[in-house]
């Protein structure tokens, strides 16, 4: 699932890999279990942060 996706995801992105609703998309980058960038008004999400989150990894530092 995660192949067919950019390397910069959204939060729909997020919410589709996952298989969950997108409050709790939301969530998991409010928390900072998914480590995210705003853009403007916009959420980007690396897609090494949502494999780091799915192997319980620590979350890679962004810049």
């Amino acid at each position: 699932m995660l192949l067919q996706h950019d390397d910069v995801l959204t939060v729909k992105d997020l919410s589709e890999i996952l298989k969950i609703g997108r409050n709790g998309a939301y969530e998991l980058v409010k928390s900072g279990a998914v480590q995210s960038v705003k853009v403007k008004t916009q959420i980007r999400i690396p897609k090494e942060s949502v494999i780091c989150y799915l192997r319980g990894e620590a979350q890679p530092s962004l810049p």
